[in-house]
């Protein structure tokens, strides 16, 4: 399990945790746990726990200070994460949550119902016998009218402009048949006949406007590239440690030279603009003890190459806009 931090400078891995199977905490594994040192200390979580304890720890340390928090959809119906995120005050979520998630369109008619569990007086809102039936996300999504999609261009990819559709819309959860948190229910879709569907749950206030729901469904891109960046640059999954220290040390030393290229990056932007990860790297390769080439010479192969995706990437994004027009 990892955080990633994203902002305007660049993004980078900042904690992580390993998941552990449940069965590796019973009595019969007592001889594994020891033999792969894991600390006594440590019980089972879920995934959702763990992530939650991550976002906790980065708003209790205030090192990194953040307003968004995003997530996949592992994380859409986990009631501890929620909480997580709720407890970080002044901060919004979107979390992606799947397409069975079922809820009620706000406004919904409900009642409050009072009753007794283990000797304790609790109340429950119940929607109205009036009320309809529970829809999932994806239902909602099928029904949802031309109207009410709004077409935004996300980002510049490295075929042209990234573009979807989106709609959102008030609801408020289902939880065992009884209606729970009122949130925003983001939608997004490919173009196209048929297009793919994405889902979001938000805790944004009302008056959040559209921009900012379509601007954090892209923020997860930062963690994917910071996966791609430090598995293929870094070796982060070519790793075959048996003991639980091998692994945080592992992972701990590509996130370090991972964050390490960026702090690179940022600094020879002046001399070598739009610098990637990878011609970071190649740029260290001057600096090596089997050094072949120049720092100047590496530049100028640089340079050429983006040049060369520079073009590629012109030729690509006229033919998409040339799609997306059509």
């Amino acid at each position: 399990m990892f955080a990633a931090y994203a902002s305007r400078q660049g993004y980078a891995l900042v904690d992580k945790r390993l998941f552990i199977p449940e069965p590796w905490f019973t009595e019969a594994c007592q001889a594994r746990r020891t033999k792969c040192k894991l600390p006594d200390e440590i019980g089972w979580q879920s995934k959702p726990q763990l992530a939650a304890a991550m976002v906790r720890a980065l708003h209790t340390a205030s090192v990194l200070p953040f307003k968004y928090i995003v997530a996949d959809c592992l994380y859409g119906n986990s009631p501890d994460f929620w909480a997580a995120c709720e407890a970080c005050v002044g901060t919004v979520a979107l979390v992606a949550t799947p397409a069975d998630t079922r809820c009620w369109l706000q406004p919904l008619a409900t009642t409050t119902h009072t009753y007794t569990y283990k000797g304790e007086a609790r109340t429950q809102r119940r929607a109205t016998a009036s009320a309809p039936a529970p829809d999932t996300v994806a239902a909602l999504a099928q029904a949802m009218p031309t109207t009410f999609w709004y077409r935004r261009t996300v980002s510049e990819g490295t075929k042209g402009p990234i573009t979807y559709e989106f709609a959102r819309k008030r609801i408020r959860l289902c939880k065992e048949g009884h209606p729970t948190t009122a949130v925003w229910l983001l939608i997004k879709r490919t173009l196209g006949a048929h297009p793919r569907y994405w889902y979001y749950l938000s805790n944004a206030p009302m008056r959040a406007p559209f921009r900012l729901f379509v601007w954090l469904s892209g923020v997860r891109w930062a963690i994917a590239q910071c996966f791609e960046e430090t598995k293929t640059e870094r070796g982060m999954d070519h790793y075959a440690v048996r003991k639980s220290p091998g692994w945080h040390h592992h992972m701990l030393t590509c996130m370090c030279a991972h964050f390490f290229l960026w702090h690179l990056q940022i600094r020879l932007e002046k001399k070598a603009p739009a610098l990637t990860v990878s011609q970071v790297r190649r740029l260290l390769d001057v600096v090596s003890p089997l050094k072949a080439l120049h720092a100047d010479d590496v530049l100028r192969l640089v340079a050429g190459m983006q040049q060369r995706h520079r073009r590629a990437y012109l030729s690509h994004r006229k033919r998409r806009l040339h799609e997306i027009l059509h």
